[in-house]
């Protein structure tokens, strides 16, 4: 024995593509919890499947993780159904890289993830592989159990009804972070007049307490609405509001603490130098990923 530490093969691949699949089933599913358990799920059948038989590990590895999302995003879709309140994806506190990924920042930003909900399980599965992942149409329809024609118009399909829904336009990181900065001292000021002058006439606001925490049971719209749900409503007690910037999904946001224990996360969408659209989590469940960083990757 030479002491060196090996591992096999099969651990060597899928460790190799651990952050690739996450990001699959996560961007799937919009729960890192779920994307887990999609793992653990690949991983016991990656175990069993004959390597000598596979010619390309990533695509094979791609295609368990897709099917096991697709299973699990048909049942947690019923399950969604019976939620209290509107729902929101569950934020990940991602690395520095990501926000340098245009591309992927723009897939995983709350803007998008609530667009993809929109879609049929077997729509958003064909329109992330093949628009996010650049997944070829033959690997999709093995994963999917389609064909490859019917893949094509699937995701022809999806295609134009995510962009007629996507955001219009795109910021930099440092216009959006100027935003949450502006955003984070109206919060913690309480000026009505500063959060009218940030917000868009058209805002939309989301949040989420799953029934836990108190928030709005259907979306808020309109600037003066939004505003006076924050300095009437959730915000409007003897606590001490405090935020902190962080980077949720790739891109700028504020942890919200009251007392110092974390309250939600919100994250923003920012066009032409307003806000046009808040996601507030405040579900305690869906904040475990805020707290250590998370890897995710298109590659």
């Amino acid at each position: 024995m030479n002491g060196e530490h090996t591992t096999d093969p099969a651990t060597d691949s899928f460790v190799a593509h651990r952050n690739l699949l996450f990001t699959v089933a996560y961007e799937m599913l919009g729960s890192a919890a779920d994307a887990e358990d999609v793992l653990q799920e690949t991983w016991l059948r990656w175990t069993g499947v004959d390597l000598e038989q596979v010619r390309d590990r990533r695509a094979y590895l791609v295609r368990i993780t897709t099917r096991q999302a697709l299973n699990r995003l048909r049942t947690v879709q019923r399950r969604r159904e019976a939620y209290v309140g509107p729902w929101l994806p569950e934020p990940l506190l991602t690395t520095p890289d990501v926000a340098e990924d245009v591309e992927l920042t723009e897939s995983v930003s709350m803007a998008m993830m609530l667009v993809l909900e929109t879609l049929t399980p077997t729509e958003r599965a064909v329109f992330v592989l093949r628009e996010v992942f650049e997944v070829g149409y033959d690997e999709i329809a093995a994963a999917v159990d389609k064909t490859p024609a019917a893949v094509r118009q699937i995701a022809h399909r999806a295609r134009r009804h995510v962009d007629a829904r996507r955001p219009r336009t795109t910021v930099s990181a440092r216009e959006a972070r100027a935003v949450v900065d502006s955003f984070r001292r109206a919060l913690e000021t309480r000026d009505p007049q500063d959060f009218l002058d940030l917000l868009a006439p058209d805002i939309v606001l989301v949040s989420d307490g799953g029934g836990i925490k108190r928030a709005a049971l259907r979306p808020v719209v309109g600037a003066d609405r939004v505003t006076r749900f924050y300095l009437g409503g959730t915000l409007k007690h003897d606590a001490t509001v405090t935020t902190e910037p962080t980077v949720v999904n790739g891109a700028p946001a504020l942890a919200v603490l009251l007392d110092g224990e974390l309250d939600g996360v919100m994250a923003l969408r920012v066009e032409d130098g307003r806000i046009s659209g808040l996601y507030y989590v405040r579900n305690p469940e869906k904040l475990t990923h805020v707290m250590a960083e998370t890897s995710l990757t298109l590659r």
